[in-house]
């Protein structure tokens, strides 16, 4: 695997029959997600499929020829030309996989795939989830040498990793960078003596026997289970959505915002996450149009009063989008006026989406006790309806959701455990 710019892109296709191509960029969560993933399939991959890997600022030529909106971007190629889908945002290793498959005989592909040999690590507890909740927890375990090991399909941090500064951690003067703070975490887990598969694939959870499969090849068995899988972004679920993912639809400033440098964007919301990204997406957009679906904003009141003071920021108040399509090259909007019934259409560059959350929760099958939106019940020591199975953290239901909060449900999730098991 090789690192190339753009000029010497044409004759990597050139050399080779078979290429596979990541799009990254810097302080991109999802792309450092994906890098250990890109690497060990290299690896498996590598004496059929050329793996090269080209960063996104530097190329953007090259980038914008392909349609590139978003980071990271894994195309695939064959003959000189593009074949099979291409995968952005938080890519998967079985993603991945099948678009090489496509391109190998069936044969090589079974072989490869033989070649991938089952393994089982044994443990005392497993944390589902790398946020603050499962990183305080590991911490205190670790701390208490209980054999810990956290399994995250992304890097350690959760939506700590993608928040632009988080000022009201304590012990922090400064406000600090959310992937810093999140680093940190994590380092501090690891030199506790927890153990991070970080960057994998949640294949099965079986909470009865306590055990989760990662990779198609991997299992993890415990005693315990702490569920701290958080929340995620919830979608729109209207026309255009999922066909410009990442395409003129984002769901992380963070990852983004730098690509809309004296450009126009759209933010769908005003809550707290909306508003406080607004902040940072204003740094580098030439103005910004805030659909709100209520008359007023919903964030914090210090949020709102920077926000309704920033000159690049306009609110359509009583507004909510009912489709995205593209004309040309620019993103296109279409807004309903809640009061009028009114629809309209806003052209922009580019558009974020920060409209809440949902509980993180698709890997569990088991029937444990939720409440009426979905958050998992526990009990004062973070107990849920199932033995041996804990939940902290902003999965679980619960009145306030901050770092702080999710931090403090995985301390007690982990003295209570380590108590168990002693």
């Amino acid at each position: 695997m090789i690192e190339i710019k753009q000029d010497a892109f044409q004759q990597e296709l050139e050399a080779n029959k078979l290429v596979v191509l990541d799009f990254y960029s810097t302080e991109c969560p999802p792309c450092e997600a994906l890098a250990p993933k890109y690497e060990a399939l290299g690896k498996l991959y590598g004496k059929d499929v050329r793996f090269i890997k080209m960063f996104r600022q530097e190329n953007r030529e090259l980038a914008e020829k392909f349609g590139i909106r978003s980071s990271p971007s894994v195309l695939f190629f064959k003959d000189g030309q593009q074949v099979g889908e291409v995968l952005t945002g938080g890519i998967r290793r079985s993603d991945i996989m099948r678009n090489l498959d496509a391109l190998l005989p069936g044969s090589r592909v079974k072989a490869i795939h033989a070649s991938v040999k089952p393994k089982v690590t044994d443990a005392e507890t497993i944390v589902l989830g790398g946020g603050p909740a499962g990183l305080a927890a590991a911490i205190y375990l670790a701390q208490a040498k209980v054999n810990t090991v956290v399994v995250d399909p992304l890097l350690p941090g959760g939506q700590v990793s993608t928040t632009h500064q988080v000022s009201n951690y304590p012990g922090f003067i400064e406000p600090q960078p959310g992937f810093m703070l999140a680093h940190n975490m994590a380092e501090q887990a690891k030199a506790a003596g927890a153990t991070l598969k970080v960057a994998v694939e949640v294949n099965s959870v079986d909470l009865v026997k306590k055990e989760v499969l990662i990779d198609n090849h991997e299992t993890l068995r415990a005693k315990k289970i702490l569920i701290t899988t958080g929340a995620s972004p919830r979608y729109l679920n209207v026309e255009g959505e999922k066909e410009f993912y990442g395409k003129g639809i984002s769901y992380c400033a963070t990852c983004d915002a730098k690509y809309y440098h004296d450009k126009e964007v759209v933010i769908i919301g005003g809550g707290n996450t909306a508003v406080e990204e607004s902040e940072f997406i204003s740094k580098f957009a030439s103005r910004i149009t805030m659909v709100q679906q209520f008359p007023y904003l919903t964030a914090n009141r210090a949020a709102q009063e920077r926000a309704l003071a920033d000159p690049k920021i306009n609110i359509l108040f009583s507004h909510e989008p009912r489709g995205f399509y593209r004309k040309n090259e620019k993103m296109v909007v279409k807004v309903e006026n809640l009061d009028s019934g009114e629809t309209n259409e806003l052209f922009t560059d580019g558009v974020f989406v920060f409209v809440g959350m949902k509980p993180n929760l698709e890997m569990i099958n088991e029937p444990l006790d939720k409440d009426q939106w979905g958050y998992l019940k526990v009990d004062a020591d973070m107990r849920t309806s199932m033995p041996g199975v804990f939940a902290a953290g902003d999965v679980i239901s619960k009145q306030v959701r901050q770092i702080t909060t999710a931090v403090g449900d995985g301390t007690i999730a982990s003295i209570t455990i380590a108590k168990e098991l002693r």
